[in-house]
């Protein structure tokens, strides 16, 4: 797939989340979404990430956001990383990796050296009608809900 830039209709997708849920972008038309992908449930940054939206929660629902996070973790991580700090967002289970790859966030990463095939962590700002309007590929974990709403002001 071709890397997704801001002004894209952002693709739509079919996962299941923490509850086994079927969940799809296009049960969202006509409200805006955060959709964030993290590397790892219960690794201290996504820990801190989802918890910042968590924090944050209230005040981006009020701004019209729905969140909706994405990882390869299997259903019960995702139910036991929910669970563990009360998430009141969907958490996908993305396990065979198609919904990070359809948005560019499963690829080449460098870390110590090293060079591997992973997770990105990423977020999509996606508005009432589809449209990317937003994309973070630098992602502050403990002040991603600011990050955010700064970056829509502009």
């Amino acid at each position: 797939m071709a890397k997704l830039k801001i002004g894209d209709k952002a693709p739509d997708f079919k996962g299941v989340d923490q509850n086994n849920n079927s969940i799809s972008l296009s049960d969202f038309i006509g409200k805006k979404v955060i959709l964030y992908f993290y590397p790892k449930a219960n690794t201290p940054g996504c820990t801190a990430q989802a918890c910042n939206l968590r924090d944050n929660y209230d005040d981006l629902l009020k701004k019209g956001f729905k969140i909706i996070g994405v990882s390869a973790d299997s259903v019960q991580k995702q139910n036991n990383f929910a669970s563990k700090y009360q998430l009141p967002f969907p958490l996908i289970a993305d396990t065979e990796k198609e919904v990070l790859k359809l948005y560019g966030a499963w690829g080449e990463k460098k870390m110590y050296g090293r060079t591997f095939e992973g997770i990105i962590r990423m977020t999509y700002v996606i508005d009432e009608k589809g449209i990317i309007e937003q994309i973070f590929n630098k992602v502050k974990t403990k002040e991603h809900s600011e990050q955010i709403l700064e970056a829509m002001k502009q």
